[in-house]
């Protein structure tokens, strides 16, 4: 069947421009059913024009390692950017889309840090600015925010969004790992970076976080304003004494609808056993949501990879396929999204993880729970553990009721400067 073609400009092609390419090409008969059109890689941007490739698009295809000749290429209705960085990715795509040309991007990074300027243009030269694949790769979750939950309030918001940092967590807490073996076996894999600063630290997960946060709440949070903390520092017996709770340990990112703000972060924490995110494992992703009308909805997949990510990508492209006349970039109207009022972190109120590390001497237990109710934090549980080395002293570990992260702060500074603490306390919340 003859069909009219769409015409891609691909800016990168790596893992995920070739996994687009070889989803194009398996399922065309199907895509075509789906479109009534024919998509058409014309023409792609690579850093060196020599390498050779496992996969090409088409035999047509043109390759051009100079981006003024990619972006005047004339006949492009779509331009894809999938060579990340904010440098040249930002320049191709705040280009094409004064050009007018819609654009499909899988940079969070980009978009969390540089969206409201890229919005902003798109909406002035009436260009789509499609994202599926920055968030979660093949899970769908832009599209459920931006269209199937549209007539919901998203209460609140709880995902793991980055692979790396849960295969690490779910080695640690399967075979006792410590963290640097954990890594190691993650980058032998595959799954984590020569360079892992953005997974471990929750940098990547951050990015992503920003992005849901547009589309759930309607409101611009800065990426800088973010609470951040990573898993760098995870100690594989605090994951083993929480699992003596019933609990596991997970890098969450998560934002609520508090008091009229929204209270939003990156942090490892303990989450009960039976909780449906304490069940995803390894690469995977995973994120809950809660809205008003529809209740809890759960979405759970594979957060990257050459076909999974493609997937989202073929999905955002065939959807300014169909309409490239009126695109849903954000979700909302509004060309510029409003500033989000933010609730204080520290104003965060769940329950605590404390290991405190100390001398074994008598009035110890007490003197720390005295400082703790001083403090307003309830204890919930409480154990002592010997240590194989005496010279480390004991360890007892608390789990309070739930407390705010200011009182928490609080106790834990006057804790550390009593003279029976041999190591810095370690601190999780419990969620």
């Amino acid at each position: 069947m003859n069909r009219p073609c769409i015409n891609l400009a691909v800016a990168g092609f790596g893992t995920v421009g070739t996994g687009l390419a070889k989803a194009i090409r398996e399922n065309a008969e199907w895509i075509g059913r789906r479109l009534g059109k024919t998509l058409r890689i014309h023409t792609v941007l690579v850093r060196d024009i020599h390498k050779n490739r496992s996969f090409i698009p088409d035999p047509d295809t043109a390759f051009t390692s100079d981006p003024e000749t990619f972006l005047n290429t004339p006949d492009i209705d779509i331009v894809v950017e999938l060579m990340g960085g904010t440098g040249l990715a930002h320049e191709i795509i705040a280009r094409s889309l004064t050009m007018g040309r819609s654009v499909v991007t899988a940079n969070k990074a980009l978009l969390a840090e540089h969206g409201s300027e890229l919005f902003a243009l798109a909406a002035r030269n009436h260009a789509g600015l499609y994202y599926e694949a920055s968030v979660a790769g093949g899970i769908p979750i832009v599209q459920t925010l931006k269209e199937s939950l549209a007539g919901n309030r998203i209460r609140n918001l709880l995902g793991i969004l980055n692979g790396t940092a849960n295969y690490i967590l779910s080695e640690m807490t399967a075979k006792g790992l410590d963290f640097q073996d954990a890594l190691a076996m993650a980058q032998a894999k595959g799954y984590a970076e020569a360079d892992p600063t953005f997974d471990i630290q929750g940098i990547d997960a951050a990015h992503k976080l920003t992005l849901l946060i547009r589309l759930a709440h309607g409101q611009d949070y800065p990426f800088a304003d973010l609470a951040v903390t990573g898993i760098s520092q995870v100690q594989a017996l605090d994951i083993a004494l929480g699992g003596e709770f019933g609990y596991k340990l997970k890098l969450l990112a998560q934002v609520s609808h508090t008091s009229g703000k929204l209270l939003a972060g990156v942090f490892p924490a303990f989450i009960a056993k039976n909780h449906m995110l304490a069940k995803v494992e390894g690469p995977f992703n995973s994120i809950l949501l809660e809205g008003n009308v529809v209740g809890p909805i759960m979405l759970y997949g594979q957060g990257a990879g050459d076909l999974p990510t493609g997937s989202a990508v073929l999905a955002d492209i065939m959807a300014l396929a169909k309409n490239p006349t009126t695109p849903n970039n954000t979700g909302f109207p509004e060309p510029v999204l409003p500033a989000a009022d933010i609730l204080d972190p520290m104003l965060s109120l769940s329950g605590h993880y404390f290991r405190f590390s100390v001398q074994d001497r008598p009035g110890v237990l007490s003197a720390i729970a005295g400082i703790m109710g001083n403090n307003a934090i309830s204890i919930a549980q409480a154990v002592q553990k010997q240590t194989d080395d005496p010279a480390k002293g004991v360890s007892i570990v608390f789990l309070t009721h739930k407390a705010l992260l200011r009182d928490v702060k609080k106790a834990m500074t006057e804790i550390d400067a009593c003279d029976f603490i041999m190591a810095p306390t370690v601190h999780y919340r419990i969620v």
